[in-house]
């Protein structure tokens, strides 16, 4: 454990205690200051940060009532909302604790301290901190997620009248602070639109936060999203703060909410009301500021009809609904993706950039997408490290499951010759599961034959 403490500042108007933890302590941090005059915070403050700071609670001027402690925790948190202060007194008690745990300290100490649960509760604390960095890193990548939202800037533009339409209300919605539903089935990109009213929000210097809500257990609900105490339950070791506090000034992104129970449906409702939430082993609030986007595939209309989701929260989360078309019915905007998702691929493999045959763009508007443009995205990564082709052709797609004559469909009872050919090629390509080369051979053909073929017949 050593040196994972950082940097301490420890503030106590009696030089023994100052020295015995630094003695004590210099081993387990990266640096330990120690100073005896709480008026001087101030300046030390603003000269430096600090990853832990203890504080006593009763100086001179005030031995018992531990008043000048709480004085001076109010000034610590004003300049460091983040900072990390455990309270240290000889004459605490209970009533105390609890007043200085409800002020903003992380925990509280008496001494003399035992040095192993002084160690622990410092470890303890260093760990939230970490929590806190966290939290400002994710702040600072906000601008390498506006570049990376700006390379699938194709995905939210579209010339067809469904995206049209949801470009619009995205114009309308975004310098808001409404709160907001998505709609749409997966695969339409419903993350990528939150990502995108954030970084056109007031609020896109703040930080983005997304959480799978379909992925959050019953017992990890409240620990996940509001944070925990240390203690708290079995598994809390230490202090962790939740995605609403994390995301606290930004926006947080609530996917899959239509799969909440109703309990967890129930404690979500409370602090979206309250705007507050409470870590979980504590009864202190904290308020919260966050612009909410939730998003589902669900029929959250009729599950309220059901009672299976409450309809007070979703008068919460659809101040502004939007619904995301499926790609079947945005096809006019298929050229458009194509070319962004090869062109992504082209430099991802270090290859020239592919395009697509007039036939291949046929096949692939005559396909349903019941993955949308995550299906898309697959099928067009997959062809362009499989084929060899510069432009690529409707065989390249072999494996797309049409909503055609699948190919194990039997020889129709028909003397059309072209009809009896194309089912021919189609139950050769079944056979050896869409293997050009053994299909044309079955065939008595030359690979490049059965290619004009599979053309001809849109295959």
């Amino acid at each position: 454990m050593e040196q994972n403490l950082g940097k301490i500042l420890i503030i106590d108007d009696n030089e023994d205690i100052l020295f015995s933890a630094k003695m004590l302590l210099k081993k387990y941090a990266q640096q330990v200051l120690i100073e005896k005059d709480p008026r001087k915070i101030p300046f030390l403050l603003n000269h430096d940060t600090y990853d832990l700071i203890l504080l006593d609670m009763n100086f001179r001027e005030d031995t018992t009532s531990g008043n000048e402690g709480f004085y001076w925790l109010k000034e610590i948190l004003t300049k460091d909302p983040s900072a990390v202060v455990i309270m240290i007194t000889a004459f605490g008690d209970v009533e105390m604790a609890v007043r200085a745990l409800k002020e903003g300290a992380t925990d509280f100490v008496l001494k003399p301290w035992q040095n192993e649960k002084l160690i622990a509760t410092l470890s303890a604390a260093a760990k939230l901190k970490t929590s806190y960095k966290e939290i400002s890193t994710l702040k600072k990548t906000n601008s390498a997620l506006a570049s990376q939202l700006s390379q699938n800037v194709n995905l939210i533009t579209g010339q067809s009248p469904a995206m049209q339409q949801l470009l619009h209300l995205m114009h309308r919605v975004a310098k808001t602070d409404a709160d907001v539903l998505l709609l749409g089935e997966n695969g339409t990109g419903k993350e990528v639109i939150a990502r995108s009213l954030h970084q056109q929000s007031t609020r896109a210097d703040k930080v983005f936060i997304s959480v799978d809500m379909g992925s959050l257990t019953e017992t990890l609900f409240e620990s996940e999203l509001f944070g925990h105490k240390k203690g708290a339950f079995t598994d809390a070791r230490e202090d962790r703060v939740g995605r609403f506090e994390m995301a606290n000034g930004g926006t947080l992104f609530l996917d899959e909410i239509g799969n909440l129970s109703m309990a967890m449906q129930a404690k979500l409702l409370t602090v979206l009301q309250r705007r507050e939430v409470i870590r979980v082993g504590t009864g202190q609030p904290i308020p919260i500021n966050v612009r909410l986007i939730c998003a589902t595939n669900m029929p959250l209309q009729q599950m309220v009809q059901q009672g299976r989701f409450r309809q007070d929260l979703l008068y919460r989360i659809n101040t502004i609904e939007l619904n995301l078309p499926a790609l079947r019915d945005r096809l006019e905007d298929l050229p458009l993706l194509v070319d962004h998702f090869l062109k992504r691929y082209a430099q991802k493999y270090k290859q020239p950039a592919k395009s697509l045959s007039t036939a291949a763009l046929e096949r692939l508007r005559r396909y349903d997408w019941p993955g949308n443009i995550r299906e898309l995205e697959h099928v067009l990564e997959r062809a362009s490290i499989i084929s060899e082709n510069h432009v690529l052709q409707p065989q390249d797609f072999f494996f797309l499951q049409m909503n055609q004559p699948s190919f194990s469909e039997n020889v129709p009872e028909t003397h059309n010759l072209d009809e009896v050919e194309r089912a021919t090629v189609v139950k050769a390509m079944g056979k050896y599961d869409g293997n050009i080369s053994k299909a044309a051979k079955e065939l008595g053909l030359s690979r490049a034959s059965l290619y004009r073929r599979l053309e001809k017949y849109g295959l």
